[in-house]
């Protein structure tokens, strides 16, 4: 059994004093563990840092094995966020986040914004939205997807400003006013690509997608936020704006 696709690292595991279990969502195998002998030595341990985009070529026995991994760094995502507290936070939350989806199941479309995000770094100012349509996309992808579309109640594609808590949909202003103080807001860049991108509506916008992920996703399996996550948030919550 082998195989060779490209892939973005998202953390090792010491096996013994010299190899590595390595974690990697792949484009066309999904999340997938290998064991890297000698990953933990100096030549290689900087291909191996998370967050890299590498090429890896999968060998085994059998289909269910662990097997082995040979691993090529196409491009080092990771040594360009080492200057970045949210950066590094934003590649250990993607790592954890990861998890949620099963095993060897591809996820073309989180791989491939996945990979735009870390591409991204370059632009501090878009990068933390385009990790909320992230976690946007997780939700869809691990089957608790948004309806932010139309108004939920009338059908209306004007001034959707909330969203419903029960059912994930966009409320509109005038049907979701009388209640307001049970609705999610809806910052505007998460339907209206011209919009603001102030740290305060990113920041609404990890609210919004963390009130669904905690739901659906994370308290029915007694899971927390990543750490890294909470990290990031408080970092954006210190920028100018975002108080």
């Amino acid at each position: 059994m082998d195989w060779s696709d490209e892939g973005i690292f998202l953390s090792g595991k010491p096996l013994g004093e010299a190899n590595l279990i390595a974690e990697v969502l792949t484009l066309e195998h999904g999340r997938h563990l290998g064991l890297v002998r000698g990953g933990r030595s100096r030549r290689i341990r900087p291909t191996l840092q998370p967050g890299n985009l590498v090429r890896v070529t999968w060998r085994a026995r059998l289909a269910e094995h662990l097997g082995g991994y040979n691993v090529e760094l196409m491009e080092a995502h990771g040594a360009r966020a080492l200057d970045d507290p949210r950066a590094l936070a934003a590649i250990g939350m993607l790592g954890e986040f990861v998890k949620l989806l099963p095993e060897r199941d591809p996820h073309p479309e989180l791989y491939a914004t996945t990979l735009h995000v870390l591409r991204s770094f370059a632009e501090p100012d878009i990068w933390p939205a385009l990790l909320v349509y992230w976690e946007m996309q997780l939700l869809q992808e691990i089957g608790f997807g948004l309806d932010l579309t139309s108004c939920a109640a009338t059908g209306s594609t004007e001034e959707l400003i909330y969203v419903s808590p029960k059912s994930g949909r966009a409320v509109s202003r005038e049907a979701g006013t009388p209640y307001a103080d049970k609705m999610l807001p809806l910052p505007q860049f998460l339907i209206d690509s011209s919009a603001s991108l102030a740290p305060t509506d990113v920041v609404a916008g990890f609210g919004l997608t963390g009130f669904f992920l905690e739901r659906d996703a994370l308290a029915p399996h007694g899971l927390k936020f990543p750490d890294a996550r909470n990290r990031l948030l408080d970092l954006l919550r210190r920028e100018p704006h975002a108080a």
